[in-house]
């Protein structure tokens, strides 16, 4: 693995206006700068320089779309293959994560609570708590992560590694509490009631969209969210049918078939599908059946009555043919999630916007003051890089209005 990293980091043009940062990564990852920290013997300094940058740098480096950010933009890709950014990153990250030393900044007398520990929480927890605020996580779940522990398998994402990355934020004195749902048993209005300045809601997206067709209550029936979550529990049987095909989609089929169902078949609605191509060869290669084109009229305890749509030129649908049955012991839908509503509908002031996603600003400001918002409770469904940069940009937000508050006591 050494071996290899080094090679490919050794394929770098350190080029002077770089693709991979300036285009092809959206929190702008000083890549040339970490190959260069790297190769001069300094890998610790390469470490620190991507956790500064992006304290979730070690999760982004085994689940970013690469393809499409980094390496697609990589010079070495135009006549040949792309460094193997997201491995140098990768090993970086991984090395560096157990003897980061991380600091909390002095102390300035304000404490943030952040609703949601998955990776925009853990964003605007790491970064307020080294400037000094005093942060408390509220999750609903046991343990730290969101999506990234209960969204992604293990085989694509290890959970060994938030479990590691918890004690940094132990180290930075941030607190967890465990079993909570804000918007049961306490609600918004509480926090700012027990003293904290400010909140920040990081809730994600956990309610699966429905296909609004008859069969969704079948016993044989389950949504991929949920079904990630905890797949030992399920018993899905030999052959099984996913409906949708995004990552999530990609991640519950490879699941599927790594948990002992014989055959997967994934149903796409159009020709081109929204998963990365690396994920799709990922899937083909596990043994997953993937079929273009076809929409769903009705699920059956016998599989899911499916048709083949017709499409143009253009790929616009223009048809379908009829219904048919295409056998399955069980059918799993995978067509993205939406936010769940209790923090809005337990509090006043918050207004939301499209599927309920939470109206802010630019800054991550919502209609209710001293309340910010970030990740998919704001943008819909991701990447992880994604609520990493808006994280950042709430956390200068928070850090200017909580300096107003003192400035202003």
């Amino acid at each position: 693995m050494a071996l290899h990293v080094i090679n490919e980091a050794r394929r770098c043009l350190q080029c002077k206006k770089p693709l991979c940062r300036m285009n092809g990564c959206p929190i702008e990852t000083n890549i040339p700068e970490m190959i260069h920290l790297f190769l001069d013997g300094n890998p610790a300094g390469a470490g620190e320089m991507l956790f500064e940058n992006n304290p979730l740098s070690v999760f982004c480096a085994l689940v970013c779309d690469h393809e499409a950010q980094c390496e697609g933009h990589c010079v070495q890709g135009i006549k040949g293959s792309p460094v193997q950014i997201s491995s140098i990153e990768s090993y970086i990250s991984d090395s560096y994560l157990d003897r980061a030393v991380v600091t909390r900044g002095e102390d300035k007398g304000q404490s943030v609570a952040v609703i949601g520990a998955g990776p925009a929480g853990l964003t605007v927890a790491v970064k307020l708590a080294q400037l000094g605020y005093g942060v408390t996580i509220f999750e609903r779940k046991s343990y730290i992560g969101g999506m990234l522990r209960y969204g992604i398998p293990d085989f694509r994402l290890p959970k060994s590694i938030l479990n590691r990355y918890e004690k940094k934020l132990h180290i930075l004195g941030i607190n967890i509490r465990r079993h909570v749902t804000i918007g049961g048993a306490l609600n918004l209005d509480d926090l700012f009631s027990d003293g904290y300045s400010a909140v920040v809601i990081g809730t994600g997206v956990w309610r699966p969209h429905r296909l609004g067709v008859k069969g969704e209550t079948l016993g044989n029936v389950h949504y991929a969210v949920n079904y990630l979550q905890n797949p030992d529990i399920f018993d899905l049987g030999e052959r099984v049918a996913v409906i949708g095909a995004g990552n999530s989609a990609m991640d519950a089929a490879r699941t599927i078939i790594r948990k002992g169902s014989r055959f997967v078949d994934m149903y796409a609605r159009r020709k081109k599908i929204a998963a990365s191509q690396h994920e799709i060869d990922y899937t083909l290669s596990d043994g997953v059946d993937i079929h273009y084109g076809y929409g769903i009229a009705e699920l059956t305890t016998k599989g899911p009555m499916l048709y083949e749509n017709y499409f143009d030129e253009e790929g616009n649908i223009i048809g379908h043919g009829e219904p048919q049955l295409y056998p399955a012991d069980s059918t799993i839908i995978a067509v993205s999630q939406g936010p769940k509503n209790k923090i809005v509908n337990s509090t006043t002031g918050i207004e939301t916007v499209k599927d309920g996603l939470i109206s802010v600003d630019e800054n991550g400001c919502t209609t209710r003051e001293g309340v910010f918002s970030c990740g998919d409770v704001v943008t819909g469904s991701k990447t992880v890089v994604h609520a990493v940069k808006q994280a950042k940009l709430v956390v200068e937000a928070i850090d200017k209005y909580l300096t107003g508050k003192r400035e202003n006591a």
